[in-house]
């Protein structure tokens, strides 16, 4: 399940943001694909259920994954016709090295970490039957055109998306002493911004809309 909340800013003609972010649900926890490494053909060695993560080198960064290209709407304002072009597919990722457990449960680790999964279960087999869409390593990148904002004003506009990535490094420790490592990655939020190109560039991911809906080619 999702929570949407819909805000409205003014930074020279009328700026809409759209963010979705990331909420709880009910159902299979999914995602139980995990890049092991390379198979040696050799019985692979199985992760121990009470084991602790250590997490390293957590980034956090906004991607573009959509643009359109700048349209002239009239007075009063209108709905956008040009359709956003995709320039990043973001996918969740889990890879690991040694006896790891589930995709599902290394997520469900990073989501705690960064404060996108509040519970207090150790791990997600122990949450009691409820899952997070953070923890699915097969959820589907969001739709471009799903949400278009329409301008209420005269203006030439565009709109793009994107999503706030989150990742890390991490190791997995059982009590024995064996350890697996690796690195997961997934999205926190997606988010659809109106604009035009009289607005000056005030981030990287800005910059990149400029560079390739109005700069001319």
């Amino acid at each position: 399940m999702r929570d949407t909340t819909r805000r409205a800013v003014t930074a020279g003609l009328v700026i809409g943001v759209l963010v979705t972010g990331v909420g709880a649900c009910t159902g299979s926890a999914g995602g139980d694909r995990t890049d092991q490494g390379r198979s040696t053909g050799k019985p692979a060695a199985t992760a121990c259920a009470d084991g602790t993560f250590t997490w390293s080198h957590l980034t956090e960064r906004d991607r573009l994954t959509g643009v359109s290209a700048p349209e002239r709407i009239g007075r009063g304002g209108g709905a956008l016709r040009n359709p956003m072009r995709r320039v990043y597919t973001p996918s969740p990722s889990v890879r690991a090295e040694g006896p790891a457990p589930s995709a599902a449960e290394i997520l469900f680790s990073l989501g705690k970490k960064t404060g996108e999964i509040d519970s207090t279960a150790p791990t997600l087999a122990e949450a009691g039957g409820e899952t997070w869409w953070f923890t699915d390593v097969r959820q589907p990148a969001p739709k471009l055109d799903n949400d278009r904002i329409r301008p209420n004003a005269a203006g030439e506009y565009l709109q793009y998306a994107g999503v706030r990535e989150v990742s890390a490094d991490f190791r997995y420790r059982c009590p024995a002493g064996r350890t697996a490592s690796g690195h997961a990655r997934n999205w926190t939020v997606d988010f659809a911004v109106l604009t035009d190109c009289g607005v000056r560039p005030d981030s990287s991911l800005a910059r990149e809309v400029f560079r390739r809906s109005c700069e001319p080619s």
